[in-house]
């Protein structure tokens, strides 16, 4: 035997046999680790040698296509253990379902159903990026899928069946192409079937979009993002479900249409989960039931019928009186019980009861048409609107509908602020945001505020997807935007009042969204022929009470415009309703729209324009990467700084900087601070702040714009003659200076003294052409750069969002002395009507108005009449050029732009001047209408400043 050994392997025979030793790990290569091991022939092996069989597991597997997709459902090969488990794969994205269901028997009068969702990194080959390189809690999207899986499951279970049950989907892998969520959703369905859980299923959920008018089935990531209608729609053979639809205002009759698109597209997933089931389903367990005795039930009723009915026949109750009684019917029938000593009426008291109420309930509206509070079925409860009731916040709002009220508020923010959204598909983050929050006080309750909430999220999300429709687009208004939805009280449908909150209180934030949305609950209360289990007869509720939420069929919560819904989302409690009637619902929810669009627009009916002094800027600057590297500094240590330091928000990317500041006098902090880092393109005659670094005997040195040093001569100090330098300047302190020459290896000189109020003899030349800037700022103030006070006082930086970058072409400007002006308007003919004594009185007028240039009304009385005569001297035919163009003169011009604060003025001959609007004036202007204008100041820019001349 050793001799036939050595002949089948020699080599291995001959390495040390304690190699072989499992404690030193050196085993074979299919446990996992590289290593050596005796080779074993079956046909040589001992007799009572071990030898490994191979398992063989019986999968299951059903094949069908929906749409233009291929579908396959898979079981029998992984999660064997589970109640049930299928894999559904779509193209190259795989789900996995389980369930699992608890063998007690807890007593307990509800469903204890839980249903989790997760999206692991995984699936798309990434490891996470968080600390520990694990998945924390749920995310939003999680806890979203986790819902939309529940909420069509949940009624087919049987009245009853109080038995834990726990439903755990989670993507396996993922393309990005498909949104595993409804995968989810069916595989979840097959997984309930295959198990011996009693449940009505199978269902089947699809998702519709609509692409150029035509509906398309199951719609790929990137089709959904040119959709204008996502709808998710789950149903059995006959009745629908469950409905969520996001859509930019689609109508009520497409929206009918898809409805009735999505129902044969959505049944065809039932026949291959029921094929699956008869191949691999285990036979159904007979669960105990928690079921009520007739006799027991008769005699709770007589008890508590009479004095319910009397509650609910009384609409002068609110909630919490009508509530008070009902508990006190139930504590009187508690006491004839324990006095009878019926030990199972007190077990099954409350639901009992409850059922009681559902039923006096459910009569009265079906054969009466009377609800509990006294309203007609088609009718809104009375609305309370008010929208900026916080005037210090950004937005506020307060809604208000019968007992149910919400406060909304918005904050603004900096495009780096929206939210990242670490999901397998879709988009990596999104700039709006609508936080939902449900405290304990508004339904006068004690309780304990917590984490991520489903319901909270659930009804956020709703919200937001309702207002997203009507936001303008990202490159229209960069801002990212929150919106907080307070819930101050609470008796039914605080969903859709949060979307009416949040309507008013984006309007109230000054941003420009097209109309108002609002939203309402639709319900519904049956009547089920018991032999057949057909709906005998109905009615339709609008506007429904937290108490018929809970003691009717349907929550149907329906949000939108006056043109088309934009968010729509259905729950039921029976095992489905026709879809007839869940189409006949959208009339009446139209209806009541309609009703509260018109209180909302009477508080409100377009954006404000906000206050300085609350209202946020954004501006957006361009600059080299080397620039914005040396403003983050080391680790962002020097951008974190200056946010600190200012309150503003700070974000960069690729060669753009956005700042969003509280209002406009931070805004102009951080723009100063950020022009003393990263400097400006230097210009002839623009004004810049520095540091004098240090004090020589001809001038001093002064540090400005990012670092750059430049040479302030002695000259330059001040008009008058200086002796020393240190009399003027210190070290050290700061200044604002004009760029007067920079020569062609960089050398810059700087002039104090032309910063300063020019004397009334003294010229000021500006004898360079204005360059462009290289920085564009989308403010309307950072083109004009004005110099005078009042026009600092005046400039605001609202946020523009289409070309707001204006570019002016302007020739050099230059200012004369007043006998130089009189020289030349003499020569062109500008002052033919002047006598000696008017051009005399003139001379001293334009002494003043020179060395008040800088004032936005420095004309003296004697100008008047200088102005009188010039509105007709400056009529001349002579073409404008930039030396005919002087102070106090005036001339009719073109509107060339029309901007958020003014005007831009084509003055001829290739000038270009602008006009700021007065408070309250009206600014019908329309491009190219003709406004006699005068000519008040020059910016350091030299872009002409002009007024409006009142006709006499």
């Amino acid at each position: 035997m050793a001799s036939v050994r050595n002949k089948v392997n020699p080599l291995l025979f001959n390495i040390p046999y304690v190699l072989t030793w499992r404690r030193f790990g050196f085993r074979t290569i299919c446990s996992g680790r590289l290593g050596f091991a005796p080779f074993t022939s079956p046909s040589i092996a001992d007799a009572d040698t071990p030898v490994a069989g191979t398992k063989v597991l019986e999968t299951f597997t059903e094949e069908f296509e929906i749409g233009s997709r291929k579908i396959t459902l898979e079981t029998g090969k992984i999660a064997r253990f589970a109640n049930g488990s299928v894999v559904l794969a779509m193209e190259e994205t795989k789900v996995l379902s389980t369930v699992a269901s608890s063998k007690g028997d807890a007593v307990r009068d509800f469903l204890p159903l839980t249903v989790d969702y997760q999206e692991k990194q995984f699936a798309q080959g990434v490891i996470p990026t968080t600390y520990m390189r694990r998945e924390g809690a749920p995310k939003e999207r999680e806890l979203l899928c986790g819902r939309l899986i529940d909420r069509p499951i949940r009624p087919l279970f049987p009245s009853g069946f109080y038995h834990e049950v726990q439903v755990m989907a989670s993507v396996l892998s993922s393309d990005g192409k498909q949104d595993p969520d409804i995968m989810a959703a069916n595989a979840s369905s097959a997984a309930l079937m295959l198990s011996d859980i009693p449940w009505g299923g199978p269902i089947g959920v699809v998702r519709i979009g609509r692409i150029s008018g035509q509906f398309v089935v199951n719609p790929s990531m990137d089709e959904l993002s040119i959709s204008d209608l996502n709808l998710v729609y789950a149903c059995t053979r006959d009745k629908t479900l469950m409905i969520d639809v996001q859509a930019r205002e689609i109508s009520e009759k497409d929206l009918e249409a898809a409805l009735r698109f999505a129902h044969p597209e959505a049944v065809k997933y039932l026949d291959p989960q029921i094929r699956l089931a008869a191949k691999a389903g285990k036979q159904k367990k007979e669960y105990k039931v928690s079921m009520v005795s007739e006799k027991t039930f008769e005699k709770i009723q007589n008890l508590a019928k009479e004095p319910v009915e009397a509650v609910f026949t009384d609409p002068t109750y609110g909630k919490f009186e009508r509530g008070e009684a009902l508990e006190n019917i139930t504590q009187d029938v508690k006491r004839v019980l324990e006095e009878e000593g019926d030990d199972e009426g007190l077990k099954i008291l409350p639901k009992t009861v409850d059922t009681v109420r559902k039923q006096v309930v459910r009569r009265r509206i079906i054969s009466e048409g009377l609800r509990v509070d006294g309203r007609r079925l088609d009718e809104v409860r009375p609305l309370y609107c008010e929208a900026g009731n916080l005037p210090v916040l950004h937005g506020s709002a307060l809604f208000s509908r019968g007992d149910t009220q919400v406060l909304c508020t918005v904050t603004l923010g900096a495009p780096g602020e929206a939210q990242h959204l670490d999901s397998l598909v879709g988009p990596s983050s999104k700039r709006f945001m609508l936080h939902y929050s449900f405290p304990p006080f508004c339904t006068n309750e004690v309780g304990k505020k917590t984490g991520l909430n489903r319901r909270e999220v659930g009804h956020g999300t709703l919200a937001e997807k309702a207002l997203l429709a009507v936001l303008p687009p990202e490159d229209d208004f960069p801002y990212a935007v929150r919106i907080n939805s307070e819930v101050m009280a609470s008796d039914g449908s605080t969903s859709m009042a949060t979307v009416c909150g949040g309507s008013m209180g984006l309007m109230d934030s000054g941003i420009p969204i097209r109309e108002h949305v609002a939203g309402l609950s639709i319900g519904l209360v049956s009547e089920v022929d018991p032999s057949t289990g057909e709906i005998k007869e109905y009615r339709i509720l609008t506007d429904i009470l937290g108490l018929e939420d809970h003691l009717g069929d349907m929550d149907f919560k329906i949000a939108g415009t006056r043109n088309g819904v934009t968010a729509i989302q259905l729950d039921i409690k029976p095992a489905g309703i026709p879809l007839d009637i869940i189409c006949e619902c959208l009339d009446p929810a139209l209806k009541g729209r309609r009703q509260i669009l018109e209180h909302m627009e009477r508080e409100i009916r377009a954006p404000r324009i906000q206050d300085d002094r609350y209202s946020p800027r954004l501006v957006t600057l361009k600059y080299s990467n080397d620039a914005l590297r040396r403003l983050i500094g080391p680790l962002g240590a020097l951008k974190r700084k200056i946010e600190e330091e200012t309150g503003a928000r700070i974000s960069v990317s690729d060669g753009t900087l956005t700042i969003v500041a509280k209002n406009q006098s931070v805004m102009e902090k951080v723009l100063e601070r950020i022009d003393f880092i990263i400097g400006r393109e230097i210009e002839i005659g623009g004004v810049y702040k520095g540091k004098v670094v240090s004090i020589k005997e001809y001038g001093a040195f002064v540090e400005f714009n990012g670092g750059q040093q430049g040479l302030l001569h002695i000259s330059e100090l001040s008009p008058d003659p200086v002796s020393r330098v240190s009399d003027v300047v210190s070290l050290g302190q700061q200044l604002s200076l004009m760029c007067i020459e920079q020569d062609g290896r960089g050398n810059i000189k700087l002039s104090l003294k032309a910063t300063l109020p020019t004397p009334k003899s003294m010229a000021v030349t500006v004898d360079e052409p204005v360059a462009p800037t290289s920085q564009e700022v989308n403010v309307w103030a950072a083109i004009e750069d004005v110099s005078n006070e009042q026009e600092k006082q005046g400039a605001t930086a609202e946020p523009e969002t289409n070309d707001l970058t204006m570019k002016l072409a302007t020739p050099a400007v230059l200012i004369r002395s007043v006998a130089e002006c009189d020289e030349e308007e003499k020569s062109d003919g500008l002052n033919s009507k002047g006598d000696n004594g008017s051009q005399s009185a003139s001379k001293s007028d334009k002494k003043t108005r020179i060395s008040s240039s800088l004032s936005k009304s420095g004309f003296s009385s004697g100008n008047a009449k200088k102005s009188k005569r010039d509105k007709d001297d400056a009529t001349s035919e002579t073409p404008m050029s930039a030396n005919k163009l002087k102070l106090g003169m005036r001339v009719t011009a073109k509107v060339h732009q029309i901007r958020a604060l003014g005007l831009v003025l084509d003055l001829g001959g290739g000038i270009r001047g602008m006009y700021r609007f007065e408070p309250d004036m009206k600014r019908d202007f329309d491009v190219g209408d003709e406004l006699r204008v005068e000519c008040s100041s020059f910016s350091t820019k030299g872009i002409p400043v002009l007024t409006l001349v009142k006709e006499e």
